[in-house]
């Protein structure tokens, strides 16, 4: 239950969360001396402009002391954490600049109560209270400084009580309230040090797993990568012997078969390639009309399959600035679909328009839809929104992954509409030239 207490930064992140507890505590230190700064500066203000009332509060001559004192270390320690910060000192600077703060933040606020309560504060200990939370509360110091902090209040204390006028049983109830109070420093600070500190390392635990999860899956793309172009080269083989024999002999039923097997399993293996690389290699652009470019696309689909797949273009000149190669592989993979999910007797539209000086080439088909629960995850990595086609083709939920990354490269849009029943639509906005 009380843990913290006795709790000590693991070795293993203890430097690192030295560095940047101290280069918090030194923000800590600029912040709080300025708001110190301006307050002084404030009440130094009122006091000479209603001088007069002024002179009739209750101990002013001292707290306008204090407010000197206040005023005068505020611009030091200001100074000196905006150079600590600049310079980068070390570590061990740092930290006694730091300490020196709060002894200074401390001192102030106890001089306040020392004046209010007319030297014996254990009448008001308010002022003092707030400085002991607020120096508990922002400032991460390890615990042996800090109980040089709880010594020199208890000091502090124990001098004040000897130069006041009050009688030995006041002075040494005072005595024990100084006692109390760095009992309460030392362990409000040690508090605020232990949840700073753990949740430090939390997050660095956190970070060295991501790293370790990092490395893990790059593994496992290299891994993947390694046995996907293996397994290329007797796919690539498989294929070229079946089209012969195709060429040979005929549409045979087995052949044809293994031949769109080959295809299937190297397309596959490209999208696992495509998928599993880290970086993307730099686009290879170049300038087409889109509308001869789709046609192209439209009529070697007609050529492979008796499926009518109709295209509508308007009377403008579309004009695009892309990567042919994959960008067909974009409009294949959603011809594929939409031929996937729609029957025989369905046509498959595809379109080209001009909206507001972009590119819209749509694919749509009348075919099963998307049911809405799966609409959010068609894009992602081998999404569980992969589905079996109508023919009973099977899908990895790699194609739409691949293809919206290939539009993102493009700086486009790929977009998707669909009502279960009813049909799909597929949308790729692309910019003009």
């Amino acid at each position: 239950m009380l843990h913290f207490l006795t709790y000590r930064t693991p070795s293993k992140f203890l430097k690192a969360f030295d560095e940047y507890a101290a280069d918090s505590n030194l923000n800590f230190v600029k912040i709080i001396s300025s708001i110190i700064l301006i307050l002084g500066t404030i009440s130094r203000t009122l006091a000479i402009v209603f001088h007069q009332d002024a002179m009739e509060i209750q101990g002013y001559d001292d707290l306008s002391l204090n407010n000197w004192f206040q005023l005068t270390f505020s611009v030091i320690f200001l100074c000196i954490s905006i150079y600590a910060k600049n310079k980068q000192l070390p570590l061990l600077y740092k930290k006694i600049i730091v300490l020196a703060f709060v002894a200074f933040f401390l001192t102030s606020a106890f001089n306040i109560s020392y004046i209010i309560s007319l030297h014996n504060t254990k009448n008001t200990l308010f002022v003092f209270l707030v400085g002991i939370v607020a120096a508990s509360l922002f400032f991460a110091i390890e615990y042996k400084y800090m109980k040089l902090l709880v010594i020199y209040i208890v000091a502090l204390y124990f001098a004040a009580t000897q130069f006041s006028h009050l009688a030995n049983q006041q002075k040494i109830v005072n005595f024990m309230a100084g006692i109390i109070l760095g009992m309460v420093l030392l362990s409000f600070s040690r508090y605020s040090y232990y949840f700073k500190s753990s949740h430090f390392v939390q997050i660095k635990e956190l970070e060295e797993k991501n790293i370790e999860i990092a490395h893990l899956n790059n593994q496992k793309g290299e891994i993947l990568s390694f046995v996907a172009h293996d397994l290329r080269a007797p796919l690539n083989n498989i294929e070229a012997l079946s089209q012969m024999m195709l060429f040979e002999k005929g549409d045979q039923g087995e052949t044809k078969m293994i031949y769109n097997s080959a295809l299937q399993a190297k397309n596959i293996i490209n999208d696992l390639i495509e998928a599993v690389r880290t970086s993307q290699p730099e686009l290879q652009k170049e300038t087409f009309e889109l509308n001869p470019y789709l046609q192209k696309i439209v009529s070697k689909w007609e050529t492979n399959t008796d499926r009518k797949i109709v295209f509508s273009k308007g009377n403008e000149h579309l004009r695009l600035s892309a990567n042919a190669s994959k960008l067909e592989r974009v409009i294949d993979n959603l011809i594929s679909n939409a031929l996937k999910f729609s029957s025989v007797d369905k046509e498959i539209n595809v379109l080209a328009s001009n909206v507001k000086n972009k590119a819209f080439i749509k694919v749509k088909d009348n075919g099963i839809g998307i049911p809405s629960e799966l609409q959010s995850h068609i894009f992602e990595q081998f999404s569980k929104a992969g589905r079996k086609g109508l023919q009973g083709e099977k899908s990895i939920g790699l194609g739409l992954h691949i293809s919206h990354k290939i539009i993102e490269q493009h700086q486009g849009e790929l977009l998707v509409n669909s009502v279960e029943n009813e049909g799909t639509t597929f949308t790729i906005q692309l910019p003009l030239v």
